[in-house]
């Protein structure tokens, strides 16, 4: 089914676009994914994602940062950011889609941060979070490990999903095991033997990419649906 495109208010003024994607089926799960920094939902990668799990039996919502949505080249600041997921899951709410679902939140490493950082504070979140998914965690900036955007992880109570290729430039599998082996919370790391931060093979032929990514999603879908 093709999505549905649907206008999301964060403020006088501001505005973005979201996409919602009906599950085949019953679709007991609704999946919100953010997009990274470079790319807005219209990426293959976050359509894919979308269309992916919609097929699967769980629906999916993708959207725009404000800046994304202006054609910006600098994210806003992570407040903004935040506040402008809420905002998404506050009218996916108000559109009837989280009715009888359980809301797993997540995204491509920015977006995927920005849903960890409503997961270690849900706030006024309008509807409770059964899990995290995230899609190449940007543990740090390449090239400095030090600078590590974990502090918030052991805040969160919900379980995660982590998937991570071996030759992530902003953290890898390896690099993450000490730090989640801590967390409170249930964690589940899914490493891409020698993904790099898009979970791409390099030299991989187009066929076997996406056969891979195709086990990245049945991987993600049952886990949601081991929740």
């Amino acid at each position: 089914m093709s999505p549905e495109t649907f206008e999301v208010v964060i403020g006088p003024g501001s505005r973005v676009t979201g996409r919602y994607y009906p599950a085949q089926g019953k679709g007991r799960v609704l999946v919100v994914l953010a997009h990274g920094a470079g790319a807005g939902q219209d990426h293959p990668f976050m359509v894919s994602c979308a269309r992916g799990l919609a097929a699967r039996g769980l629906a999916a919502v993708t959207f725009n940062f404000p800046y994304m949505e202006r054609r910006a080249k600098v994210p806003n600041p992570a407040p903004q950011l935040e506040g402008c997921y809420r905002q998404v899951i506050a009218t996916v709410r108000d559109r009837g889609w989280l009715e009888d679902r359980a809301l797993v939140i997540g995204g491509k490493s920015m977006g995927g941060r920005m849903a960890s950082h409503l997961g270690a504070a849900p706030g006024d979140l309008v509807a409770p979070i059964a899990g995290l998914v995230f899609l190449g965690y940007p543990l740090h900036p390449p090239g400095k490990p030090t600078q590590q955007r974990s502090a918030h992880l052991p805040s969160i109570s919900a379980p995660m999903l982590f998937v991570q290729g071996e030759r992530d430039a902003f953290g890898s599998p390896a690099e993450l095991e000490p730090i989640l082996a801590a967390l409170p919370a249930p964690v589940t790391v899914v490493p891409i033997a020698r993904g790099d931060h898009s979970l791409k093979v390099s030299g991989q032929s187009r066929e076997a990419q996406a056969a891979q990514f195709d086990a990245i999603l049945d991987r993600i879908t049952a886990w949601i649906q081991a929740l």
